[in-house]
């Protein structure tokens, strides 16, 4: 059945299905192949593998993030990334870089942020003279930043896969790797902008107008500090906190900026069902999918051949790099950690590395499988919202994506840059 799982699946993919129907029919294709089991274990499967109590956060979240964005969070994010960095030369670039990963925080979804605030840069920073292709680049690099700093839908999904990690450990571990991410499209945007000579167009603000957009962005930044020390001190789980930020969300848009009507509910809520819906039938096909692998051994196959190679730590995660990179150019990263994580972590901890690392190592990794073509999810959002020709987008790429694998190599190489956080604040 293995076989045609995996035969499947590919020509599913290749033919352009949805990841999610492509996983699902190749499982049932798999069943009938075998003809050992009924297909109504395939629709057992898909249940089961949305009945989770932690799932709940992701529909919250995506809530959250949405009710900020109706409530003019975006606006308010831009106008605090933009005094800081907006004057200099490729400011705007910085500006893109500051809001996304300040609304990384908020989010916890790539495509989210490049479709909200990621949207609104390209547009300035096009009037601003840097093309359209440059700063679509930009604004798609960036925006993986989304799943990597708290919250984040894949580390939920990633802890319902390798219980040695909790979700408040993963979202402090997040931080630092996220940081480097953004101080990364950082130093790729002065170069490039300092060969091109992109210049800034806007007026350094005044120190009144600074502490004024400070202030009116300190509600918006202060529900990522809601969200972690409540779960550090245990005022609620993860899953609990997910619910709060829906209900700091709405009093922020509603009460604080004053700028969210009730009538615009509706339309907020039907948005969040359908990104929830579409986050969760990949969790329930990977499951389905998972749980054909595992019936026919390829998990203990996988681990019994690693082993027999005898390599180390450092080797072991060299080769799981190579397999993640070339996995995330087919499949987007919510399928990868249900069907990958339940194979490798536990090879991992046996070769003695930190669960907290190597999961990060996973998830940025899988993560950069959004922006690699052929089949990168953003390079598809940021192409059709901002009508950027998809080899265009592509040739502006490459330096972004090579300073994402200098990233991934260090947090690779240096176990701290993933555990020291959240270890020193008391996670574990």
């Amino acid at each position: 059945m293995s076989i045609v799982l995996f035969v499947a699946v590919i020509v599913l993919l290749a033919l352009g299905v949805p990841v999610a129907f492509a996983l699902a029919g190749s499982a049932a294709l798999a069943l009938l192949a075998g003809g050992q089991y009924p297909l109504l274990v395939v629709i057992k499967e898909l249940f089961t593998g949305i009945d989770s109590f932690p799932l709940m956060a992701v529909p919250f979240f995506i809530l959250a993030a949405e009710l900020m964005t109706g409530g003019a969070l975006t606006q308010v994010l831009l106008r605090f990334a933009i005094q800081f960095v907006g004057h200099l030369r490729g400011g705007l670039g910085y500006a893109n870089i500051l809001s996304l990963t300040i609304f990384s925080g908020i989010s916890g979804s790539a495509l989210a942020d490049a479709a909200g605030p990621g949207a609104m840069m390209i547009r300035m920073m096009e009037k601003a003279g840097y093309g359209r292709p440059y700063p679509a680049a930009l604004t798609a690099s960036t925006a993986i930043v989304g799943p990597i700093i708290p919250p984040s839908i894949i580390m939920i999904i990633y802890c319902l896969q390798d219980e040695r990690v909790s979700v408040g450990t993963l979202f402090v571990a997040g931080v630092i790797p996220g940081l480097l991410i953004a101080l990364a499209m950082a130093l790729v945007n002065y170069r490039i902008c300092k060969q091109r000579g992109y210049r800034s167009t806007e007026p350094r603000p005044s120190g009144r107008q600074m502490l004024r957009d400070t202030w009116k962005a300190l509600p918006a930044l202060f529900l990522l500090v809601i969200i972690l020390v409540g779960i550090r001190f245990g005022v609620f789980t993860p899953t609990e906190a997910s619910v709060v930020a829906v209900f700091y969300a709405l009093a922020c848009g509603k009460w604080i900026y004053r700028t969210l009507a009730w009538s615009a509910l509706p339309e907020i809520l039907a948005r969040s069902a359908l990104l929830t819906a579409s986050v969760l039938i990949i969790v329930a096909a990977s499951n389905a999918f998972a749980w054909i692998l595992t019936i026919e051994g390829a998990p203990q196959a996988l681990a019994k051949m690693i082993v027999d190679w005898n390599m180390g730590p450092v080797g072991f995660l060299i080769a799981v790099n190579v397999l993640l990179l070339l996995f995330g150019i087919f499949m987007e990263p919510l399928p990868g950690v249900m069907i990958l994580v339940p194979i490798l972590a536990p090879i991992a901890v046996a070769l003695g590395i930190d669960p907290t690392h190597f999961a990060i190592v996973v998830i940025v990794n899988l993560t950069l499988g959004m922006i690699t073509p052929p089949v990168g999810g953003l390079l598809f959002v940021v192409s059709s919202t901002t009508n950027v020709p998809m080899r265009d987008l592509v040739r502006e790429l490459w330096p972004f994506l090579g300073a994402q694998l200098v990233v991934l190599v260090l947090l690779t190489a240096i176990p701290a840059l993933s555990t020291w956080l959240p270890y020193s604040l008391g996670f574990h």
